[in-house]
């Protein structure tokens, strides 16, 4: 069972909790623990400054992963981790590389999903696993392959606080 908590900080319209609650569970379907994690929505300023804080870019990212990294035995809760993302350049990006919104959308938040369990794609092995794995949970969903028409390599910037 996924535990979600949507947190809106942000004025701008978002898909519905249904969406993300649909997302994350198709991400973490391999996962047979329960989980629970947030997905904060926030708007540029707020996006620039966490990805100045953890990752030293100052400027605002589409979305930033915190896995939880507290020993299980210090916890009585699954706790997963949180998503950060920004809804302006999440939006902005859709209608830059020509894709459906809510297909972007799923994407980054499945992305940010698979960094919770632990994938990465800092070395090219790595990538192709984890880009595989999108590929396919995407087209569960009937959207297109969001890495298709890429002649290099725009990997989204999901990052954790520790991959720096």
């Amino acid at each position: 069972m996924l535990e979600l908590d949507l947190q809106l900080a942000t004025e701008a319209t978002v898909p519905d909790e249904a969406e993300f609650r649909q997302w994350c569970e198709l991400a973490l379907r391999q996962r047979t623990a329960d989980s629970e994690m947030t997905i904060r929505l926030v708007d540029e300023a707020e996006a620039r400054e966490l990805n100045h804080t953890w990752r030293q870019k100052d400027y605002a990212t589409n979305v930033l992963s915190f896995p939880a990294d507290v020993p299980d035995e210090f916890l009585d809760i699954p706790l997963l981790g949180d998503l950060v993302i920004c809804v302006a350049v999440v939006e902005r990006e859709a209608a830059e590389q020509g894709k459906e919104a809510k297909a972007h959308w799923a994407h980054l938040v499945m992305h940010g999903c698979l960094h919770l369990l632990g994938y990465d794609h800092i070395d090219d092995d790595e990538a192709e696993e984890m880009e595989a794995l999108e590929r396919s949970l995407l087209a569960e969903l009937g959207y297109p392959d969001p890495y298709a028409d890429d002649e290099t390599d725009t990997t989204p910037i999901v990052t954790t606080k520790d991959s720096e």
